[in-house]
């Protein structure tokens, strides 16, 4: 059953990563105006630059005839990615409408299209903004809520394990989910900084393990995803402070990118961390504040703590040695419960990304966490 899953999910997805193929390839040759286009590699504030170059109506044709690409382009104007991502996605829909229907597929890989065509119907809802998609595989999105380009702080929600695009958004359990974390994240930073002109990015714009097995042991896909969250943050338009909110394998990612991220980044949190590839703070050799929570019945609490030979993800963010500044999550229920509306673990968070860090509630046995962040008292431990 596991090798006919397998085969399936790889044949299925095969058309996808054509033509993100294509759609790559065909940039790489095409021009505007006589000029040749840039490397989709390029920096963005380079990137950026180009676009600035054309007029509105050239930059409307480059998302229509390359909508894979314009859609993902960091430095590319956070509208014409909006745009060029719901072509993208209607257009991906056509596809998985057409492949649920396939005989030549198995009923599991029909199932699955079908699956994929009404996630990809969800994405397309009018007011969703979809700052990345990319069909190939299972799936790479992004999603923005509130207004990225006048926020003056930027939030980052990094998930963790068996993230893609069919786990994007849950009806079941919303708040284990990249859309629900993000939501609710939002909400919670309008209610602790209605003032503040916030934005919350509900990232899945990386690869992540499948399930708790040697992928999710080892560094290498939160590598992978490091270098694609790191030029996520060169990619946001303004001046605007960012934090990262890092739940799980998310953490592993967040600890891998922390050592080159840019200035801007004032703060990363992580929750039921298995580690971030560091022995202290001081390995993450960054001037952001550390931040980090578990909750008392996580099973993440049982994951050996330490790093052999590649295998495991370092010191436990929560102990004393490790150096981090620990929240409180008291009320959050188990690994997936940390971004819950109501718990003291959001309202963290929230505290964080509206940059009131001394609003903070410590956990029971760590009262400084905020020591030296403001004039404000902390709240007292739960």
């Amino acid at each position: 059953m596991l090798a006919t899953t397998g085969w399936t999910a790889v044949r299925s997805h095969k058309g996808a990563e054509d033509a993100r193929a294509a759609s790559l390839k065909a940039w790489r040759h095409g021009s505007v105006s006589g000029r040749p286009l840039p490397s989709p590699d390029a920096e963005p504030s380079a990137l950026s630059r180009f676009f600035t170059t054309l007029t509105a109506g050239q930059r409307e044709r480059l998302a229509e005839r390359y909508p894979l690409v314009v859609g993902n382009l960091g430095g590319a104007p956070t509208e014409l990615r909006y745009r060029a991502n719901r072509a993208a996605l209607s257009q991906a829909r056509a596809v998985e409408e057409k492949r649920s229907h396939d005989a030549g597929l198995t009923p599991a890989g029909r199932y699955e299209a079908g699956r994929r065509m009404h996630r990809f119907e969800s994405l397309l809802a009018p007011d969703r903004q979809i700052l990345a998609f990319d069909p190939a595989g299972d799936g790479r999105v992004a999603e923005v809520f509130g207004d990225l380009d006048a926020a003056r702080r930027v939030s980052v929600v990094v998930p963790g394990v068996d993230t893609n695009v069919l786990t994007f958004e849950k009806t079941q359990r919303a708040y284990s989910a990249p859309v629900g974390m993000g939501r609710s994240l939002y909400a919670a930073e309008r209610k602790a900084g209605p003032a503040t002109r916030t934005a919350v990015i509900a990232w899945a714009d990386y690869t992540s393990p499948v399930g708790v097995g040697m992928d999710a042991a080892t560094g290498k896909l939160a590598a992978e995803g490091a270098l694609r969250l790191r030029r996520l943050v060169r990619s946001l338009p303004g001046d605007s402070k960012v934090a990262l909110f890092c739940h799980s394998y998310g953490s592993v990612v967040c600890g891998v990118a922390a050592r080159e991220l840019p200035a801007r980044v004032t703060d990363v949190a992580v929750a039921g961390s298995p580690g971030m590839r560091a022995q202290s703070v001081s390995d993450l050799a960054t001037t952001a504040r550390i931040w980090a929570m578990r909750d008392a019945d996580d099973w993440i609490q049982g994951v050996p703590h330490m790093e052999v030979g590649g295998l495991g993800h370092g010191a436990d963010p929560v102990s004393a040695g490790f150096g981090a500044r620990v929240l409180s999550a008291g009320d959050a229920q188990g690994h997936t419960g940390y971004f819950a509306p109501g718990t003291t673990s959001l309202a963290n968070f929230a505290g964080i990304g509206v940059g009131a860090p001394a609003s903070v509630r410590c956990a029971r046995d760590s009262g400084g966490c905020a020591d030296g962040l403001g004039p404000d008292a902390v709240a007292a431990a739960a």
